[in-house]
């Protein structure tokens, strides 16, 4: 049994009250939304899972720090913070997509140990705490995650974002590099792309720019799916404003192949 073992199950009973709230809002006519600083948008269901969620950990972990997209605070190196992003994919949320998730995850010492992400309008919820193995439940049931086998990234299947992203924070030469490397590529976006990893069904995930609250949970899924999670650079933290999440045996060559073209 995982030492986190509680904190997992609040994390879950937490998703459950953001699932709440989202479901109810989505493709909502009253839904208001505004553009932050960064002209990404945000949605009052964003702020609302978020606030739920802070008033639950206020009750049942008071000592512990929280840190969200859209109410700010920081995981720092020491201590236990919860990170949170209430809707990733609040662009797809917004227009009526299905593909957005909650995202929580609990970062102790600077180190992800707890990650829940539940995408409630694809039927789909994964988690993971550190030793305890990577989790989902959809409608299939529910079954222990691995990564796949794949060794060559021209076997790789292949999910990345957005281009523009890309050509802004690090190269269009090696977003075009690493896709013309695998086998096939696709953009599932944001969280997906990483639990997509996790199960196995994805070999390499990659983005160009992130924020901890974007990958703190996904990197716990990663990891105890049996894979490797860093930024482009391959350093290992969640605050490095880049991800690539792999099976692990394609992690160096990926790195090898993205630092040609920085």
């Amino acid at each position: 049994m995982s030492r986190y073992t509680e904190d997992l199950t609040l994390g879950r009973e937490l998703a459950d009250a953001a699932d709440e709230i989202t479901v109810a809002r989505f493709r909502a006519r009253d839904l208001t939304v505004r553009s932050k600083p960064d002209r990404t948008p945000v949605t009052d269901a964003d702020t609302a899972v978020e606030d739920a969620i802070r008033a639950r950990l206020g009750t049942a972990r008071p000592a512990d720090a929280v840190a969200g997209e859209e109410r700010g605070g920081a995981a720092g190196d020491t201590g236990r913070t919860w990170v949170l992003d209430p809707i990733d994919g609040t662009k797809n949320f917004l227009r009526g997509l299905p593909v957005w998730a909650t995202l929580i995850a609990l970062v102790e010492d600077g180190a992800p140990v707890v990650g829940v992400v539940s995408a409630p309008l694809l039927g789909r919820r994964w988690w993971a705490a550190a030793g305890a193995g990577s989790w989902l439940a959809d409608a299939a049931g529910q079954h222990r995650l691995a990564v796949s086998g794949v060794s060559a990234l021209s076997d790789a299947y292949l999910s990345t974002t957005h281009l523009g992203s890309w050509v802004e924070h690090h190269s269009r030469e090696s977003y075009l590099a690493l896709a013309d490397a695998c086998w096939e590529n696709r953009a599932f976006g944001d969280f997906w792309s990483h639990c997509l990893v996790a199960e196995g069904a994805v070999d390499i995930a990659a983005e160009a720019v992130v924020n901890p609250w974007d990958v703190a949970a996904v990197r716990v899924l990663v990891t105890e799916a049996g894979g490797r999670f860093s930024d482009l650079g391959g350093n290992p933290g969640i605050g490095g404003g880049s991800a690539l999440s792999t099976n692990g045996p394609l992690h160096e060559p990926a790195l090898e192949l993205l630092s040609s073209f920085t």
